[in-house]
């Protein structure tokens, strides 16, 4: 049978394995499942409860994430969704994150109530949600 069981994992590159955990583990509230070194340098399995983030972090020196611009295909950005965005957004403005956009009313209230926007270490755009109460 070959039935989707749900979404695995996204792999993401980092430049700092330990910065990038602090981020996602110790402020966004990830879990660390593995973390083990390999030939080309180090990974890491970030447990979501709803998937993972696969993190490589190359022994060599890595660039800053950049944006997608919106008439070429790739990834715009990471989204997580908590119960509230203020509160989660407040936390990573002390932790001194680099902030995009504080939260304010989603535009596909079908989908989310309320969005804001931060960046991860590297500078890949992380959405908060509230998702929709449809939703639940």
């Amino acid at each position: 049978m070959s039935g989707l069981l749900g979404f695995e994992h996204v792999g993401m590159t980092c430049g700092d394995l330990d910065r990038t955990i602090a981020f996602y583990c110790g402020l966004l509230g990830l879990t660390l499942a593995l973390r083990k070194q390999n030939e080309r340098g180090e990974m890491a399995f970030l447990d979501t409860g709803s998937g993972m983030l696969e993190i490589a972090c190359p022994a060599a020196e890595i660039a800053r994430s950049r944006d997608v611009p919106p008439h070429e295909a790739g990834m715009r950005h990471l989204t997580f969704a908590f119960e509230s965005i203020d509160a989660i957004f407040a936390k990573l403005e002390a932790a001194g994150v680099e902030l995009i956009e504080p939260p304010r009313p989603a535009y596909f209230i079908e989908m989310v109530k309320r969005v804001a926007f931060v960046r991860d270490p590297d500078g890949t755009i992380v959405e908060l949600v509230e998702r929709a109460d449809s939703r639940g």
